[in-house]
């Protein structure tokens, strides 16, 4: 196996589409969010049911927008710290855990993880899968 060292610019270019998603959550930016995806991306999240276990729920990423970008008075804050970040050519990694707040009110936390792909010199999300949890949030 051959490790691949990211240097700091490298970082921030993967970087830029993930801090563009949720710029564009906290300004209700519809576009910010579109272009930070890779076309045909696909979102899911891992969800813990009750009755069935775990299943994972799978949402458009129109429908994401949709959702996000609706007219309201509460800033949408997703707050993430980078853990990894690793990369293969046009192919890189982020796993970022995260604490969700509505305005200043801690909503829930969980993980995010980012698969990302280089188009024409530029990094995109093509698969984002998170989990979320209102308990054991740090």
């Amino acid at each position: 196996m051959v490790l691949h060292h990211i240097s700091l610019a490298q970082q921030e270019d993967i970087k830029q589409p993930i801090t563009n998603l949720f710029e564009g959550m906290r300004k209700s930016d519809s576009s910010l969010i579109r272009a930070a995806f890779a076309p045909g991306a696909i979102m899911q999240t891992v969800i813990k049911n009750k009755d069935s276990g775990t299943e994972v729920r799978t949402e458009s990423v129109s429908d994401f927008i949709t959702a996000v970008t609706k007219p309201h008075k509460e800033v949408y804050d997703e707050r993430i710290t980078y853990d990894v970040i690793k990369t293969d050519g046009d192919l890189a990694i982020a796993w970022t855990p995260y604490q969700f707040y509505i305005d200043n009110t801690f909503s829930h936390c969980g993980t995010d993880s980012f698969q990302l792909i280089k188009i024409n010199g530029q990094w995109k999300i093509q698969y984002l899968i998170d989990t979320r949890r209102k308990q054991n949030c740090q």
